[in-house]
């Protein structure tokens, strides 16, 4: 057996996905919605959060055990970062979490506009000041709760 087929299998056992970028737009799949007449594919990540770049690795630490305290959904969570302004390949998701405002203008610049539009997009304070702050906490948990709960109504 190659590494390759040991590989696949040892993700099959485990339940794990490989994610693969795509060479184009979203197209129409089983999960897809048709948002003001322009398809979406809804069907591929859950979660994406969008992250400043250059956290530090105690935040990124906090903010994995908080996500991963909101269940597997949360925890899987593609993570992408904010470098000068741009994001490199938007996967489409059901919700993303902006930690930050310019990680989300970022967001709106960079996916189009039918993907906004059926997607539940929430704005949380950046990793750096949820370290020492406990109304920050209390805002990020607001809002991974928000997400959670748009995920559920929305499978």
């Amino acid at each position: 057996m190659n590494a390759s087929l040991r590989q696949r299998e040892v993700n099959r056992l485990l339940g794990l996905s490989p994610m693969r970028l795509r060479a184009r737009g979203p197209m129409m799949a089983e999960g897809a919605t048709a948002v003001g007449g322009a398809a979406v594919d809804m069907s591929g990540a859950a979660c994406v959060l969008v992250l400043p770049a250059g956290c530090s690795p105690a935040s990124l630490d906090m903010l994995g055990r908080a996500v991963q305290a909101y269940g597997p959904t949360l925890a899987r969570a593609a993570r992408i970062e904010v470098r000068d302004g741009r994001l490199p390949d938007v996967p489409a998701a059901r919700a993303y979490l902006a930690f930050g405002s310019e990680q989300a203008q970022a967001l709106g610049r960079e996916l189009p506009a039918a993907v906004l539009a059926a997607a539940e997009v929430v704005l949380v304070d950046p990793p750096m000041a949820l370290q020492g702050d406990g109304a920050a906490k209390r805002r990020l948990w607001t809002a991974m709760r928000t997400v959670r709960r748009a995920l559920r109504s929305r499978t």
